[in-house]
């Protein structure tokens, strides 16, 4: 099993920037696919960003250009840097991990293992 914790969430105007963070406990030890995902009220589960067991890197159309995605696999963390925040960023939003992603890096299905996730709410 693994297991994800996220932190870093909170409240901010807007254009002010959150950096979440995402620790990774129990079977580090594998190759896994990794992502954030984010979830507001009344839509569905959305891909922000993910990391592939290559190293492929893909982000999703609303996000690209303003949030990075990276990890640190020594430390075994995941984190998101979010800039130019946007009221429509307000989102719970999750870090997920599987073996493999064959479903799609940003597709929510894809992904076995999740944490509780973290509010970010961002306000005019």
């Amino acid at each position: 099993q693994l297991q994800l914790v996220e932190s870093g969430g909170g409240s901010v105007q807007v254009g002010g920037s959150l950096r979440l963070s995402c620790a990774a406990s129990g079977r580090t030890s594998y190759s896994y696919c990794i992502g954030w995902f984010r979830q507001a009220p009344g839509k569905e589960r959305e891909g922000v960003g993910a990391i592939e067991n290559d190293g492929t890197i893909s982000y999703g159309p609303l996000v690209k250009g303003r949030f990075t995605i990276s990890k640190d696999s020594a430390k075994n963390t995941l984190e998101l840097q979010m800039n130019d925040l946007r009221p429509e960023d307000t989102a719970m939003y999750y870090c997920a991990a599987d073996f493999s992603c064959f479903r799609g890096a940003l597709v929510a299905r894809a992904y076995e293992f999740w944490g509780q996730g973290t509010q970010v709410t961002v306000s005019p």
